[in-house]
């Protein structure tokens, strides 16, 4: 850190002494010498502010650079009675963030958080609690983030920025947002230091990112991209709650049952990823038995089900391996061989001996459940994050990631110290309809955070769960039992190799939806992601009704398109052109719906990508895309793949030429007045394809439009 002292005020106690600072978009903060401090948030001119109740010393500004950028700092120190305590209020030039901090002088009595800010009265809030960091509109819940905005999306977000195994916010007596450590810690050491971020914007979801941001740059996570590790890049299979094998071999054997998954996946020409294997394959309390119902006995295979070792059953199934874990049983050997602290191991040497067992095993991602309540240390200051920190350090150190269950908030906001903690768990066990909208919410935090959410385990059969599991960017694991896997199904999902096709983000709710929720509506639940080309971002928006039938609206403009567009009803396979300034509404009929928005392009031309894909434009199909009065587009083959076919809308019919691969065929329908193309790969596996409308000139998207294509009217 570069730190530039600007200048020093010795502040008299006079009444009007202030220092004021600048930060991104007009924000200031100022300090006066009696203790009170604001900040002035853009835009909607939002203010908040505090007092340390009592008068100040030593106020300064300075100004320097740290892992979020330059800024601009209020110093100061001040006793809270016999407790020496050091603050400052930190704005960034060029992000929409202040940081507050305190460090302890000498040992102090846990009292008085800092910061302790006021807010603007009649917000609506949402926080995230419990297990799974499910949403909540009604209640402001300890661990954090709260999320305050208004009618327009307008927002700002405050959550610790440290310490988050131990952080609480509270509400002050006047109802101040307080945030500091937890009062279950009643004193606190000399040098301890407490930050809290607060991150503003216009638009809920922006502010998300730029809260998420910031401290996984305070943090130093590299954010994982979204095929980073196995379960990321491939499907998998699941054994967990939910699943045709959750404590259930199948048969006389398990190990037959799972190669026997693993041989129906290459019947049906689909490469499994990865397979994971949940609390089952490890011995537990009561009897050191794989079907007892306690906690670890030994992490090791259960000799009754893996024989000879874990190791020789991975090699013979040929993929890596996910391992759930859970908590140390009170009666484990382990509890005289290691460190241990609550139900979970401190130790250092527990974490290598594990995680050496597991690399030694074929195992490549680590799963830790039961975060919640049975997998925790003592509450104190240095024995979560021991705990949390061994792990994920032993992890690394063989290349193995992490993936949190029955995580609470503070494990997703912790999950920023750890490059290998790649996915987390966003809704309860039994995916389906009852889920969703939790899934979207912590998927909102999750993703934030840089995080990959997981859905949880379901069924290939059900479509809808898997479009969303796909739409979350995260994990897509099933757990069908044998003979019921849908090929046709996964191959929307992924490529016959395995690679998931999917968005660039996870799906999360729109601004409007948070809005309406907030004020205790029941709407449709609409939630959209995207592929992004530069020039072209293609929005796949899922909706679902939540209570009586009710139609959506689609408006372009809110997923940044402000000229002509093209709506795909994927499940119904019909299409709408919505021209300039205007929407479409669309009835629910079955409950749900999903739905692809492109822009019509320089060309006229509306690509929608590989029709034979959920996200059909995800970036493992089509890696690349221009138009520039003429489509130049990119496809990717799976090794074995040979033909796919294209689509989109144009108000004439297009010319195709091949630079790469050959173009078996093309038509246009001008009822529908959607194009399609199938091409084959060239021996490279790619295609590379120009089209062009047959006039080849710019044709506009006002043109003629079937029955089928909509009017776009409202």
């Amino acid at each position: 850190m570069r730190l530039i002292p600007v200048f020093l005020l010795a502040v008299c106690g006079c009444a009007n002494a202030q220092l004021s600072i600048n930060g991104f978009n007009g924000l200031t903060a100022s300090l006066w010498s009696s203790g009170e401090y604001t900040v002035s948030l853009p835009g909607p001119g939002w203010q908040l502010s505090g007092n340390v109740s009592t008068s100040v010393s030593n106020a300064r500004v300075a100004s320097g650079t740290d892992a979020l950028g330059s800024w601009e700092e209020l110093a100061f120190d001040y006793y809270v009675g016999a407790s020496s305590r050091s603050a400052a209020i930190r704005a960034y030039t060029a992000r929409p963030v202040t940081l507050f901090s305190v460090t302890y002088n000498n040992p102090s009595a846990n009292t008085a958080p800092f910061p302790a800010l006021a807010a603007p009265a009649q917000l609506s809030h949402l926080s995230f609690n419990g297990t799974f960091a499910e949403a909540t509109f009604s209640g402001l819940m300890p661990e954090g983030p709260w999320v305050f905005f208004d009618a327009s999306a307008n927002a700002f977000i405050v959550s610790a920025a440290s310490n988050y195994m131990v952080a609480a916010m509270s509400s002050g007596s006047s109802g101040q947002i307080q945030s500091g450590i937890s009062t279950q810690i009643a004193t606190l050491p000399a040098g301890f230091t407490h930050s809290t971020v607060v991150a503003f914007g216009n638009g809920i979801n922006p502010t998300f990112t730029a809260w998420g941001q910031a401290l996984t740059d305070l943090g130093g996570k590299k954010r994982p991209v979204n095929d980073a590790d196995v379960l990321l890049k491939s499907v998998s299979y699941w054994t967990d709650n939910g699943a045709a094998y959750y404590y259930n071999p199948g048969g006389p054997s398990y190990t037959d049952t799972l190669k026997a998954v693993k041989g129906e996946f290459d019947s049906k020409g689909i490469r499994l990823g990865s397979m994971q294997l949940d609390s089952w394959w490890y011995p537990k309390a009561p009897d050191d038995s794989w079907s007892s119902p306690g906690g670890i006995w030994v992490y090791r295979a259960s000799p009754a089900i893996f024989q000879p070792d874990l190791a020789s059953f991975q090699s013979g199934l040929g993929l890596p391996l996910a391992t759930h874990s859970r908590w140390i049983d009170v009666a484990s050997p382990y509890r005289s061989e290691y460190v241990i602290s609550g139900n979970v191991a401190t130790d250092p040497s527990y974490w290598e001996d594990a995680a050496a067992y597991l690399q030694s095993s074929g195992v490549t991602t680590y799963e830790q459940d039961w975060l919640n309540i049975n997998a925790e240390t003592a509450f104190n200051l240095t024995d979560p994050i021991a705990f949390l920190n061994n792990m994920a350090a032993s992890m690394a150190k063989r290349r193995i990631d992490m993936q949190y269950c029955m995580a609470t908030p503070k494990h997703f906001l912790q999950s920023t110290n750890y490059n290998n903690l790649t996915t987390i768990r966003v809704s309860q066990d039994g995916f389906g309809p009852t889920r969703w909208t939790d899934f979207l919410y912590a998927s909102r935090l999750a993703g934030a955070l840089g995080i990959w959410p997981f859905s949880d385990v379901f069924m290939s059969t059900n479509v809808n769960n898997l479009v969303l599991a796909t739409l979350s960017a995260g994990p897509v694991g099933i757990g069908d039992a044998l003979g019921q896997i849908s090929a046709a199904n996964l191959l929307q999902s992924v490529r016959t190799d395995g690679v998931i096709v999917k968005p660039d983000v996870p799906i999360t709710p729109l601004d409007s939806v948070f809005v309406s929720d907030a004020a205790g509506g029941n709407a449709p639940m609409v939630a959209s992601t995207y592929s992004d080309f530069g020039g072209m971002r293609a929005s796949y928006i899922f909706a679902y009704t939540r209570g009586a039938a009710a139609p959506i609206t689609i408006d372009p403009a809110t997923y940044g398109i402000q000229s002509s567009a093209y709506l795909y009803d994927y499940l119904n396979g019909v299409g709408y052109l919505i021209t300039a300034n205007s929407v479409k509404t669309i009835d629910l009929a079955n409950g749900a719906g999903y739905f692809i928005l492109v822009p019509v392009g320089e060309s006229g031309i509306a690509f929608l990508g590989d029709k034979g894909q959920f996200v059909t434009l995800g970036k493992k199909r089509i890696p690349a895309f221009t138009d520039k009065g003429q489509i130049a587009v990119s496809v990717e083959f799976a090794q074995g793949e040979h033909l796919r076919t294209l689509f989109g809308y144009s108000p004439q019919s297009v010319n195709v030429s091949a630079v790469k691969g050959t173009v078996e065929a093309s038509a246009w329908d001008p009822v529908t007045q959607l194009f399609m193309v199938r091409v084959h790969a060239s021996s490279t596996g790619r295609v590379r394809l120009h089209i062009r409308t047959s006039a080849g000139s710019s044709a506009t998207a006002a043109g003629a439009c079937g029955t089928q294509c909509g009017s776009g009217a409202r």
